[in-house]
Parts: C-alpha cells; sequence; structure tokens
C-alpha cells in the first residue's frame, strides 16, 4: 500500500461519511432555503472554508473535509431544489450520482471504443435511442458533451466544414439566428472562426420567436451582396421567454436556400420525450443538427450536455483524426462509435453512463411523466397569475408558457419612465425571493422603450411539485402587494 492507496476500511470510512453528507442534503431539500448565503455571509463563509493545500493529510481527515464540503454549500444557489425556479434549473438525479462515483472509480478510458467497447456501447445504445426519440433515422450519430455550448460549438464547426471543408476562408461566412438566441451561439461561432460581423439577427415576433420570412429576406439580400450564407440557428425554447422558433417554416427556408439548420434545443430540446411536448417541437426532425442538455430536461448532474445529427457521416468528417501512437488500438467497424472521432475530446469522463443508469434504473416512462407534469405546473403558474389580475394585482403577464417558462413583471404605471418601472420590478424580483420559498431570476426583453426587466419562472426540476407552485403565487401576490 502506499499513500495514495487507502485500506479496504479507509475507504469504507470515506465512503459512509460522504454518503451520510448527500443523504442529509438530500433529506432537508424539501425544507431548505430556495437559495443559500449570498453577499457579505457568502463572502464570510468563503473566508471560513478556506484552507490552502496541505503538505500532509488534513488533520481531522475526511470527518473535516466533509464539514468544510457541507459549510462551503450553505453559500450556493439550491439549485437541486424544489423552490430553484431561476435560469434553467439542473436536477441531479441520485442514480446519475452512483454512475459517476462507478465511472470514475473505474476509470477506463472511453475516447476511442476498442479500449472499452462494451462500455461504450452502453452509451452508443443511449444515443440511438435519443436519435430515435427526435425523429432521426439510423444514418445519425450522436455525442455526449459537458454541456450545450460544447455541444453548439461542435455543431457549428461541422456545419462550417460541410460548407467550405478545410479551405479556412470564411470571411464571407454568414449565419442566421434570431437577437432571443443563447449567447454560447455568438460564442461559438466566434471561435469556429466565423467573423463576429457575418452573424444576422433575424426579427421575431411579438412572442419573440424568429420570422421565418425576415430570415428569407435577409439571407437573399446576403448572397445579391456576395456573402455566402451556410447556417440558420434556430432555438426550441429560449432562455429568456422558453419561445419556440417556427421549426417548420425554418426547415422550409432552409431547404429552399440549401442551408445547414441547426436547432439549439439545449433548455427545449427534451420535451420532445412527453405527448403534450413533442407537438410543440414539430419540424426538429428536420434540422441537420440539434441539442438539448441532459442536464435539464433529463434531471442529470451539470456537465451533461448533447449532440445529435441527422448524417452522421458529416460529423465524423469534421472531426476524426488519426495518430501514429493510435496504430495499435483496432479501428474494427463493428465496434461501437468512437466519440473523440465526433467530437473536439480525445481524452473525455464516461458521461454516457450517468445517462444510462438512471434511464435503466427508473425507466423512460418516469421521465416522461415528470417532463408532463413540467408542463403542467408552468400552465398552472400562468393561469395562477391570471387569477392574481383578476383580482385586481397590478401584474402583467408577458406570455402565457410555450413550454415551461413563465416571464411576467409588475404593469407600468401611466406616464412612468422606464428606469423607474425597471427599478420597481428589480425590487419585486427581489421581494419575492426573500421569503426564500423559491428563487426567481430575471431579464431584460426588447420593447418600445427599451429594454424592459422582467422575472420569468422555469419550472424544470424533477422535485418541483404543485406545493410549491402555489407557494411561488403566495409569494408573488405579497410582493405585488407591497410595489
Amino acid at each position: 500500500m502506499t499513500a495514495l492507496e487507502p485500506d479496504r476500511a479507509t475507504r469504507e470510512r470515506w465512503l459512509r461519511t460522504l454518503a451520510g453528507l448527500v443523504e442529509e442534503h438530500l433529506e432537508g431539500l424539501e425544507h431548505a432555503p430556495a437559495v443559500g448565503a449570498t453577499g457579505e455571509a457568502a463572502r464570510a463563509i468563503v473566508r471560513e472554508s478556506h484552507l490552502p493545500v496541505p503538505e500532509e493529510p488534513l488533520p481531522g481527515g475526511i470527518e473535516r473535509a466533509a464539514a468544510i464540503i457541507r459549510r462551503a454549500a450553505e453559500a450556493s444557489y439550491n439549485t437541486p431544489g424544489p423552490g430553484y425556479l431561476a435560469y434553467i434549473p439542473g436536477g441531479g438525479l441520485f442514480a446519475a450520482a452512483l454512475a459517476d462515483l462507478v465511472s470514475n472509480s473505474l476509470n477506463r478510458y472511453t475516447g476511442i471504443a476498442a479500449p472499452a467497447p462494451a462500455l461504450l456501447a452502453l452509451e452508443a445504445e443511449v444515443l440511438a435511442w435519443l436519435a430515435r426519440e427526435f425523429g432521426y433515422g439510423p444514418e445519425a450519430a450522436g455525442l455526449f458533451t459537458t454541456g450545450g455550448s460544447l455541444a453548439n460549438w461542435t455543431a457549428i464547426v461541422t456545419a462550417r466544414h460541410a460548407a467550405f471543408g478545410d479551405s479556412g476562408d470564411f470571411r464571407g461566412a454568414t449565419a442566421y439566428t434570431s437577437g432571443e438566441a443563447h449567447h454560447s451561439i455568438t460564442k461559438a461561432l466566434r471561435l469556429a472562426g466565423i467573423p463576429p460581423a457575418n452573424l444576422r439577427a433575424v426579427d421575431v415576433d411579438d412572442r419573440f420567436r424568429m420570422s421565418a420570412d425576415d430570415l428569407r429576406v435577409r439571407i437573399r439580400e446576403d448572397r445579391r451582396q456576395g456573402r455566402r450564407p451556410f447556417l440558420v440557428v434556430a432555438a426550441a425554447g429560449t432562455t429568456n421567454t422558453g419561445a419556440i422558433d417556427p421549426l417548420e417554416a425554418i426547415a422550409e427556408v432552409c431547404a429552399e436556400e440549401k442551408l445547414w439548420l441547426h436547432v439549439d434545443g439545449a433548455y427545449g430540446g427534451a420535451f420532445v420525450l412527453c405527448g403534450s411536448g413533442r407537438p410543440l417541437l414539430a419540424g426538429i426532425s428536420r434540422a441537420d443538427s440539434l441539442v438539448f442538455d441532459p442536464h435539464k430536461g433529463m434531471f442529470l448532474p451539470y456537465g451533461t450536455g448533447c449532440l445529435l445529427v441527422r448524417d452522421g457521416a458529416t460529423l465524423r468528417a469534421a472531426h476524426a483524426e488519426s495518430a501514429a501512437y493510435l496504430q495499435d488500438i483496432s479501428r474494427d467497424p463493428d465496434l461501437p462509435p468512437s466519440p473523440s472521432e465526433h467530437g473536439p475530446e480525445l481524452s473525455r469522463d464516461f458521461r454516457g453512463l450517468r445517462v444510462w443508469l438512471p434511464l435503466v434504473l427508473h425507466g423512460a416512462r418516469a421521465f416522461r411523466e415528470a417532463l408532463e407534469e413540467k408542463l403542467a405546473l408552468a400552465r398552472a403558474f400562468h393561469d395562477g397569475l391570471v387569477r392574481l389580475r383578476a383580482a385586481h394585482f397590478p401584474i402583467e403577464i408577458v406570455d402565457e408558457p410555450q413550454l415551461s417558462v413563465v416571464p411576467f413583471r409588475l404593469e407600468r404605471r401611466g406616464g412612468e419612465g422606464l428606469g423607474n418601472w425597471n427599478r420597481r420590478n428589480a425590487a419585486f424580483l427581489q421581494a419575492i425571493n426573500a421569503r426564500k420559498r423559491v428563487f426567481l431570476s430575471s431579464t431584460l426583453l426588447p420593447g418600445r422603450g427599451g429594454h424592459e426587466f422582467t422575472l420569468r419562472v422555469c419550472v424544470l426540476s424533477f422535485r418541483t411539485h404543485a406545493p410549491r407552485i402555489a407557494q411561488a403565487l403566495e409569494d408573488v401576490a405579497a410582493a405585488a402587494g407591497q410595489g
């Protein structure tokens, strides 16, 4: 034994201690504050938790380390809790945590199929199932990534390679998305070598959905000016309001103009798994590539994104490389696909197990039912806001839920300036969150007079159920009565 090889008794003591921390956390989620310490209280915890890396084992060992972790976690958003309705919630299924424990302990290399073919076959089967759920055929290929940002970048590199090969001349390459697109799209295009000036922001309608008509006009104008349109990025559920771009109409434009259609469904794509959600995403199967985040709509831990490409050969063509030092590794075509040939990573963690294990332990139906519930809860929150308005609470509902996001705010008073209205809404948000039963976030939406401060509820935690939505409405009513 060496210092880095603890014996079985030590390993079991470490596991018991950390299992106790996890159980305490999970058991307390229902009644824990929706947001932990912030401001100076958070900074005090940061100072208290600071620990220089010791040269020798930490005095107090695993027990002290667990205490530090427990205390540090108090200064954080309670993202796995039922009251976390901000941004896009991440779930953190317990089965996925167990999968990570196993995959990290096994520590098998899964960048290339040959060193662990049976393990990668599990991952490949889940990707094939997902491709079928999204309406893709057997020629599709997929990749689990660290999240939507890396998946979007990988898709954009694939689209660029399909259009321009390895020419390296992307000066005229032009891409299109809406002003409501996630900022990772702009970043991904820049990292893919597309000049920022070559990204066009297509107009949106009054529900913040891309206009297919304006898209067609912009593409044709760019062609007349000698540019080289190659890519359209549509949204299947924007972060701001949950808006779904008209995917069928956009797919028609892309087919007419021979452009690659990529759908960013990082937030909303998973709703294709449930009966009520699938019709809302009609047209998504026509995308050349699509992204969704299992760490959102499949309730998995952060760090789990997914890219699917309708023609898997294009994905491989953009990413496959070889090297002399890999000559001993088999390239048997009967093996599962190698992730390194479909994306940028050669070394990677075995992400597929954290998707596979929850699916086989819970069954796909459990995920479908949970997603149905989230759509219903968002509708219930919206309907509750309607009742508050009918009771003369000064609430403006910006849009009814297109998926599970509900944007709303205080009504603007007659003659009220934008600055004061925005400040009142910021105070409104603070008053709701101050009760710590729910945690909401905000955004800025384009309006006639400028950017309008807007609150948003996003229902996507598998732990959020009807009683928590009722509490959210009570807190909104209390805060609106003050404002």
